[in-house]
């Protein structure tokens, strides 16, 4: 079977202007990088269906979320309607770490892959230039005598690269005179609070007054120093001047695809930025989007919040599941999966079901399940899993996007048309105007199953802080692991009697939401033992690359 990149390699891509064109763009709205990459003016007159696509809880099988939600809007182009993508874009801390690029897969890809999945218009390295100007500034201000009198001790805001390296969670800075010694350490870029500002921006104007509002730290008499107070914020925004407008490209099918910003759901908020949103639901009849690892942690975070503060919700949620992964999710051993196991199906579907549930209950949003097909599928498998998705009222959607491309996706595409035309109005798992642990507890028994929260004493201050200063009203992004609705990642299926133990709270004042940490989880992350860079190369005669996914 080819490789991803072997099947983006043989497509024969449109010129971007003639994508732009089935947009009614013009071509003095782009400003192109190439043939095959433009950026595009902000829109924001909404007038599309919204599709939302998230998944159960990650296995290390996959699911295919990014690549069925490719293959849904190849699909609903097969069907002649006028759609277009709106996905994050890939961080090259995965590319080159463990979990790989996100451009989708087989023929169900964003294209040219390679050049999003590595520097794209450079966006990613334009949010980490402002977060790292800043951090300049700041370390500037403190060397050259500190007038804003802060402390040492309560400097919050840090360093950011977009690169996987856990020898630079704890660092020192200011070494052998140059400059004021004091610790300090990196975030990836994908959880950095500029990624999120950029993302959660409605406009320009918007971005400089979050970019200023960027709590650095505290002073000396315990009150927040801001980005604002550093003078940073006007050149902050003017190294984001090009980033903050969305990047069009295209699927493999030609589909439209507007792929722009991209926070981590793990630790931050796991959705594409709103402008890119607005763009899509202004040029199109149906836009598709997807949110972050399971819907515990993107899809709770698109709904609690992106919606929030966007003013927008679905029409439809998709569920992408496979046979395969709930078996994992059952205990199943990943060397069997290719045989028949209805024991360990029965104990994972409950994963699928509670997040069935949280949608149709929590949120209330009609629901459809895709679920990803391998050959290993046994017909008694797919019975019991369709019987079982049936009890909730739920369609269920059979695909095969990775090979097929759009013709894989047209029973999806069918029956998710047919969900959008439901009346459903956004309901959500906690109230804005509750005290902040409430919020916190309400998402975990809401939306995990749990049955509590245990706060460190460090966290409870830091509350008690935050609602002091004016910031309670603020909605929660749980930073906690991706493979279990706990914040244990052994707990797989549907766990229940846990409680979630919240052991920091930050809050950022520009993304406006208060950041809570769950369990052992990290802001940066390592690489693997063997990282995916060690396949990763190119042949300097031709500049083909291999080894991409």
């Amino acid at each position: 079977m080819l490789t991803d990149i072997e099947i983006s390699s043989q497509c024969q891509l449109k010129d971007i202007r003639e994508i732009a064109k089935t947009l009614g763009l013009k071509e003095e709205d782009l400003d192109l990088y190439g043939k095959y990459k433009a950026k595009i003016p902000c829109k924001k007159d909404l007038k599309s269906k919204l599709i939302l696509v998230t998944a159960i809880n990650p296995t290390a099988s996959g699911e295919g979320k990014t690549t069925v939600s490719i293959g849904l809007a190849d699909g609903l182009k097969q069907r002649n309607q006028k759609v277009c993508l709106a996905l994050r874009e890939p961080s090259l801390g995965p590319v080159f770490g463990i979990k790989g690029g996100a451009a989708g897969g087989g023929y169900a890809q964003v294209v040219p892959m390679e050049d999003i999945n590595l520097h794209f218009t450079g966006d990613f390295h334009a949010i980490t230039t402002a977060n790292n100007l800043l951090c300049a500034l700041l370390d500037n201000h403190i060397f050259s005598g500190n007038a804003l009198d802060i402390d040492l001790d309560n400097i919050y805001f840090k360093r950011c690269m977009d690169m996987n390296d856990r020898a630079l969670r704890y660092i020192t800075v200011g070494q052998r005179g140059q400059g004021v010694e004091r610790t300090d350490g990196f975030e990836i870029t994908s959880a950095c609070e500029v990624m999120a500002i950029l993302c959660l921006s409605k406009d320009f104007t918007d971005l400089k007054r979050r970019l200023g509002n960027i709590i650095v730290g505290l002073n000396k008499k315990g009150e927040y120093v801001y980005a604002k107070d550093l003078k940073a914020d006007g050149a902050m925004a003017t190294v984001l001047k090009d980033a903050i407008k969305p990047n069009l490209v295209q699927t493999l099918e030609g589909t439209p695809a507007i792929i722009h910003g991209g926070p981590f759901a793990n630790i931050a908020h796991g959705c594409n930025s709103i402008l890119a949103t607005y763009t899509a639901m202004s040029l199109a009849d149906y836009t598709v989007t997807e949110a972050g690892f399971g819907a515990d942690l993107g899809a709770e975070k698109f709904l609690d919040v992106k919606c929030r503060v966007a003013g927008i919700e679905p029409n439809a949620v998709v569920i992408v599941a496979t046979v395969k992964a709930l078996k994992l999710h059952g205990g199943a051993n990943k060397e069997d999966l290719k045989n028949e196991d209805l024991d360990a199906l029965k104990k994972g579907l409950p994963n699928l079901i509670k997040h069935i549930e949280n949608i149709q209950n929590v949120y209330s949003k009609p629901v459809v399940v895709a679920l990803n097909r391998f050959a290993t599928d046994t017909q008694a498998e797919l019975d019991l899993l369709t019987e079982e998705v049936a009890k909730t009222g739920t369609e269920i959607a059979f695909t095969d996007v990775f090979l097929k491309g759009g013709l894989g996706g047209l029973e999806l595409a069918d029956k998710v048309m047919k969900a959008c035309e439901k009346e459903s109005k956004l309901t959500y798992s906690y109230d804005l105007n509750d005290k902040v642990t409430k919020k916190i507890e309400d998402v975990v028994k809401n939306v995990y199953g749990g049955d509590g929260v245990e706060f460190s004493e460090e966290a409870l201050k830091k509350i008690e802080d935050i609602e002091k200063m004016g910031y309670g009203k603020l909605p929660v992004i749980i930073a906690k692991t991706q493979y279990s609705l706990s914040d244990d990642a052994k707990l797989i299926s549907r766990p229940t009697g846990f409680t979630v133990k919240v052991r920091d709270i930050i809050l950022k004042g520009g993304a406006e939401f208060i950041v809570v940490v769950a369990g052992a989880i990290m802001l940066m992350p390592g690489l693997s033992k063997v990282p995916a860079a060690e396949r990763i190369d190119i042949n300097t005669e031709t500049g083909e690359i291999v080894g991409l996914f």
